[in-house]
């Protein structure tokens, strides 16, 4: 794949044994920086977790438009059926993708040094009506949070994925009864 600039950028799609035979990543998740990938990493791990086939990119509002734009508006001909954006500062990704998509798009604002992440919270939360953004938590939990509502939106419609939804929440709920205090 051929970036804005001419530049070459590759899409990793990570998939378990049993998703070889489809290709087709059905979330895509996407980042304003790779630097955002020690915390977006933990997305793809819980994707991984469930078995859901998913592919990862770095591409930014404001340095890629033409790619960022060319990306999203093919995602769902790939299969794609759920997008996961990331950003930090101005945040823009995952209005940017929403403005380009009818898919689910879910933000997931990123810490940043300048406001620990508020500034990347409002721009991200903060979209017109009519181009809606789910946005999660900042940082970790906003993107653990995200990989699992991608992952609800997934199972609507997949009764095996449901099922292991269920088995991931009844885990849950069996490591907090287990907890003793001293």
């Amino acid at each position: 794949m051929v970036g804005s600039k001419g530049q070459k950028t590759k899409i990793t799609i990570f998939m378990s044994r049993k998703q070889a035979d489809d290709r087709h990543p059905l979330v895509s998740i996407i980042m304003g920086s790779k630097s955002d990938w020690e915390t977006m990493q933990h997305a793809a791990q819980t994707l991984s977790q469930f078995g859901v086939a998913h592919e990862c990119r770095v591409l930014s509002a404001h340095r890629t438009p033409q790619a960022t734009t060319d990306y999203i508006s093919k995602a769902e001909g790939r299969g794609v059926q759920v997008i996961i954006a990331a950003a930090g500062g101005a945040a823009h990704l995952a209005g940017v993708a929403a403005a380009h998509t009818v898919l689910p798009v879910l933000g997931v604002p990123m810490q940043s040094q300048a406001l620990q992440g508020l500034d990347s919270l409002l721009s991200t939360v903060q979209m017109p009506a009519g181009i809606p953004v789910g946005t999660l938590a900042i940082g970790k939990p906003g993107v653990i949070n995200a990989a699992l509502l991608a992952i609800a939106i997934l199972a609507s419609t997949r009764p095996p994925l449901r099922d292991k939804l269920r088995q991931y929440r009844d885990e849950q709920t069996r490591k907090i009864l287990k907890e003793t205090l001293p």
